[in-house]
């Protein structure tokens, strides 16, 4: 099984905190989709005929793009993959693009998932980051969504934010309950150098929030979702039960997937490679049909290292029989040694034949990752 992955770059405007690649260009929408069209055809052969059971269409704001666009892409995929009858096909999209009509012109070309950027329901938490849409219309595209009979809905929410309080995150999470949503992804505001809100930064407008602050307000979100029905799989990601993220799960797994679309990553389980950030040379490049890519062939320590920092992210973790059906001997002793130090530390725990990170060490995942690097 495999995945693919379509970057959308273009946004009708941008927020102030996004550091994904993407732009406001949006009369150059048609010639992209008809290039990313392009490069699935040039790169059909780049999952050796895997089925492919997942297809996210990311950004950027996919949902920029209009259902003949949509229709399009799918079509070649269809044409050039073997699918499965049970893929999961999701759609990021924002509030405010999410009318009736289009909702419903999503569902018959065979979206069936949908994960919404939210990530606030307070209007001035909105307004601050730049964000379109009010907290009402987040709302309404829910419940628009659940009336179309969409049951498999994520939403994105923001916590850390130096500029709201934990009082206003907790309603949050209480307003996303009330939606029966069956996906919550929860990130921490990160101040990223490309970005509006690192030019705030530098000028004194915004600040960096405490630590204690974020720990508390992730606990705070953990416990309540918890409480409520869902599960804790990834550090930024719950599902309610049957729910969980197939596409993003297989980064996670070590699964191949394709990437295409300017900036987007690949992993044929070789090598990784990613196609320039950059729109004007990605269409180019496609115009010749070619492609502008950079690429890294991986050694058994860099698919070791991978590994490591992408399973100890997740409930299930680091697996004993996966570690040493893959590795070299070398490399599962480094695992092994190292494991016991931290075990001792209550910082990992071995669970279902899995070593994985305690609740209590979460917020330590990258330091402990860290820990296990093959250099």
């Amino acid at each position: 099984m495999s995945g693919i992955y379509l970057h959308i770059p273009f946004c009708k405007k941008i927020c102030y905190y996004c550091d994904f690649y993407k732009t406001a260009a949006l009369d150059s929408v048609e010639k992209t989709v008809i290039n990313i069209a392009k490069e699935l055809e040039l790169r059909k052969n780049y999952l050796n005929n895997s089925v492919i059971e997942t297809i996210y269409f990311g950004g950027g704001t996919p949902s920029v793009l209009n259902i003949n666009q949509l229709k399009y892409l799918l079509s070649t995929i269809k044409s050039n993959f073997i699918i499965s009858d049970l893929v999961e096909i999701t759609l990021e999209a924002n509030p405010e693009d999410l009318t009736y009509d289009y909702l419903h012109l999503l569902k018959s070309v065979g979206i069936n998932r949908l994960s919404i950027g939210v990530q606030s329901f307070c209007d001035s938490d909105l307004k601050f980051m730049n964000r379109r849409h009010s907290a009402q219309e987040a709302i309404d595209s829910v419940h628009l969504a659940q009336n179309i009979g969409y049951q498999n809905i994520s939403i994105d929410i923001i916590y850390g934010m130096s500029f709201s309080t934990t009082e206003q995150f907790i309603e949050n999470i209480k307003k996303a309950l009330t939606l029966d949503i069956q996906h919550i992804s929860a990130y921490h505001l990160s101040i990223e150098e490309r970005t509006t809100f690192n030019l705030f930064y530098k000028k004194g407008k915004l600040k960096q929030i405490e630590d204690e602050i974020s720990n508390e307000q992730f606990y705070l979100l953990r416990k309540i979702l918890l409480e409520n029905e869902f599960q804790h799989y990834e550090i930024s990601n719950f599902c309610k039960n049957g729910f969980i993220s197939k596409h993003n799960s297989n980064y996670w797994k070590q699964v191949s997937y394709l990437g295409v679309g300017p900036s987007a990553h690949s992993y044929n389980l070789t090598s990784r490679q990613w196609n320039t950030a950059n729109l004007v040379r990605y269409n180019k490049a496609l115009d010749n049909n070619t492609l502008n890519f950079e690429k890294e062939d991986l050694n058994p320590n860099d698919k070791f290292n991978d590994y490591v920092i992408t399973a100890l992210r997740t409930s299930w973790g680091i697996r004993f029989d996966y570690l040493k059906s893959t590795f070299p001997d070398y490399l599962v002793q480094h695992f092994l040694d190292k494991m016991e130090k931290l075990i001792q530390l209550k910082q990992l725990k071995i669970e279902n034949n899995s070593v994985v990170v305690t609740p209590e060490a979460i917020f330590l995942t990258d330091t402990i990752c860290g820990e296990f690097i093959y250099a």
